[in-house]
């Protein structure tokens, strides 16, 4: 057996693991470790057998993940995000937005869409995003029968932007405009479905509506205005160059505890479940990043990358057919893995093929966040459904948050076939404010 099928032996094992439910990053490690120490063994092996480059490798591979300055950001980002949910903060946005929108068709979806908008922006958390949310809207939403969506998540295309590359600042920027066109469709259909049929959300009663204007103003300025203010400057210091996304995420974490602390909800319970949550969070993610590295590292020694891309070239493939075939692959892949999984073990098979395609690797990246969207989304796996099944009450069953969720699937293919047809609307804010990148 040649060192490339050795290597595809090494992929499908892998996939075979992980699908018997195996822990990924330790998945990662360990058949790493093995088929390199295959890779990497020498005629004399069996009498040295701790002599072998392989554990050198993993060494390496950890203290290079470990002090990388791009993923610092990640626990930052973590600990705003779960101070802001501890803190009951989302508790009072959802509030005030689903009052403020009463007029509105749908005002409690519509509530659902902006308050997970602005929550998963500081959490990047799409797990705390949709139980959270579903424990705030469901008992509303069940008067009136509507359910809750997701939003792309940050912490993604920071993971995306140190696999790759890219700068992280660049990656927000590439991201605006598709994440506001996404949210912008699923209001046009929520309210357009409720115009067209009313009776799927009835309005509100009389004594939770007619509340006077002052009191709704005061009840946004308490609520809506200061996370919009903190979320607005830890972005706007990225975005503008202030700081660096670490130095914005460390502010946006200070700002969170000032915030709690303003709302008076910061109590040491709650700052320690915060620091919890954020640091096994945070040391998942850096050992699959520990796993995939070692396990890309061997892959691509043993010629699997190489191979993979040889044979994608020789299929002569348009750049539009490859971006069509790897995302379809990446859909895929979003049923079993998670989109941690996916970034850092099979994002970085595809970049060498994204380089040879002439594709820019940001565009790339933004078709990716937006198609993990679909993968949390669509039946079988769909974590997204099973997280909010989690916490409804037993008569909403999974078969309704399957039905309820395929609308909003296919809006996520639509925006993604419009930023097929119009790349500028990813492109334009990033070359516009840093320039074309060279």
């Amino acid at each position: 057996m040649s060192n490339p099928e050795v290597a595809l032996v090494q992929l499908g094992i892998f996939i075979f693991l992980i699908m018997l439910g195996f822990p990924i990053c330790f998945t990662l490690m360990a058949l790493g470790v093995g088929f390199g120490y295959y890779a990497y063994a020498t005629p004399d092996q069996m009498q040295h057998i701790f002599s072998n480059r392989i554990f050198d490798l993993l060494v390496n591979q950890t203290y290079s993940v470990m002090v990388n300055d791009v993923l610092v950001a990640i626990p930052l980002f973590l600990f705003m995000g779960y101070v802001v949910e501890r803190a009951n903060i989302i508790d009072r946005l959802f509030y005030s937005m689903s009052i403020a929108a009463h007029k509105v068709p749908g005002s409690l979806a519509v509530a659902s869409l902006a308050t997970c908008a602005l929550f998963a922006t500081a959490t990047g958390i799409v797990g705390a995003v949709v139980t959270l949310m579903g424990l705030l809207a469901f008992p509303a939403m069940l008067r009136g029968g509507c359910l809750g969506i997701m939003i792309p998540p940050s912490i993604l295309l920071i993971v995306y932007g140190a696999m790759s590359g890219i700068s992280v600042v660049r990656l927000y920027a590439g991201a605006m405009l598709p994440g506001l066109l996404l949210t912008g469709l699923y209001v046009l259909y929520v309210v357009g479905k409720v115009i067209l049929n009313p009776s799927l959300a009835p309005k509100p009663p009389k004594e939770e509506s007619e509340i006077p204007t002052l009191q709704i103003i005061w009840l946004l300025v308490t609520s809506f205005v200061p996370l919009s203010v903190l979320i607005i400057g830890v972005l706007g210091a990225v975005l503008f160059g202030f700081g660096t996304p670490s130095e914005a995420a460390a502010v946006g974490s200070g700002g969170a505890l000032l915030l709690a602390a303003g709302y008076r909800e910061l109590n040491w319970e709650r700052l320690k479940e915060s620091v919890f949550l954020t640091v096994r969070t945070s040391a998942m993610v850096c050992w699959l990043f520990v796993g995939s590295a070692t396990f890309a590292s061997v892959f691509a020694y043993l010629g699997g990358e190489a191979f993979i891309k040889q044979f994608v070239t020789g299929l002569n493939l348009s750049p539009f057919q490859f971006l069509l075939v790897a995302q379809v692959i990446i859909f895929l892949l979003g049923w079993p893995l998670e989109w941690t999984e996916i970034i850092i073990i099979f994002v970085p098979i595809f970049l060498p093929l994204v380089d040879h395609f002439k594709i820019d690797p940001l565009f790339f990246g933004i078709l990716v966040a937006l198609n993990l969207q679909t993968a949390f989304l669509s039946p079988p796996m769909a974590m997204a459904c099973f997280y909010l099944k989690g916490i409804a009450p037993p008569h909403v069953t999974l078969a309704d948050i399957f039905r309820g969720a395929m609308p909003f699937m296919t809006i996520v293919i639509i925006t993604m076939v419009l930023l097929y047809i119009f790349p500028e609307i990813a492109m334009w804010l990033p070359d516009k404010v840093y320039g074309v990148a060279k």
